[in-house]
């Protein structure tokens, strides 16, 4: 099943360079990097934030935690939380744990946590639990016009799974010696 299709008009409209990637039914950021083997450090989690009045989409990488003191501190507001479920229904239409980083399909501001900086490429939801899109992080920050600050904090998840390393095949020679296959 492809990527719904909102978030794909969405990143062809800005003309983002990203690949799509399938994968089985996964509820966390967690379990999305378990099923695509990829570190934690590389899968983007995003968090609907309530602040003051206003709503914005906080991202830290998955094996950090938001820490809702720092986060309260960059946007200058005085009160921080993380709505219920019925307001991610009700109001941006998306079930719990399909919330996209992409905080311009709902008109809202994302912010970025700076550790997400120290990585290449990310993963993000996108916007269903058996689809996600991978891109270089400065082009996400610059199509979403994010604002960077320092808002997580160690504490998360430890991977079970040890990320997939490709490796350049190799056949084994009359002998049984191994011999290195060209590309």
């Amino acid at each position: 099943m492809p990527i719904p299709k909102h978030v794909k008009t969405y990143l062809d409209k800005k003309m983002a360079r990203y690949d799509t990637l399938v994968h089985k039914t996964v509820y966390t950021a967690y379990d999305a990097a378990q099923t695509l083997r990829q570190e934690l450090k590389d899968i983007a989690k995003s968090l609907l934030i309530a602040a003051d009045k206003a709503y914005v989409i906080a991202v830290v990488p998955a094996h950090m935690r938001l820490d809702l003191g720092k986060l309260k501190s960059a946007l200058k507001v005085k009160k921080v939380s993380i709505p219920n479920e019925k307001i991610m229904l009700k109001v941006f239409r998306v079930k719990p744990g399909t919330m996209t980083a992409f905080g311009g399909l709902h008109q809202i501001e994302v912010w970025v946590d700076k550790s997400l900086l120290k990585t290449k490429d990310i993963i993000i939801s996108a916007g269903s639990f058996t689809d996600s899109v991978r891109m270089k992080v400065k082009d996400f920050i610059e199509m979403e016009q994010a604002k960077l600050a320092n808002f997580a904090k160690s504490g998360g998840y430890k991977l079970q799974v040890k990320p997939t390393i490709l490796r350049k095949k190799s056949t084994k020679t009359k002998k049984g010696s191994r011999k290195k296959k060209r590309r």
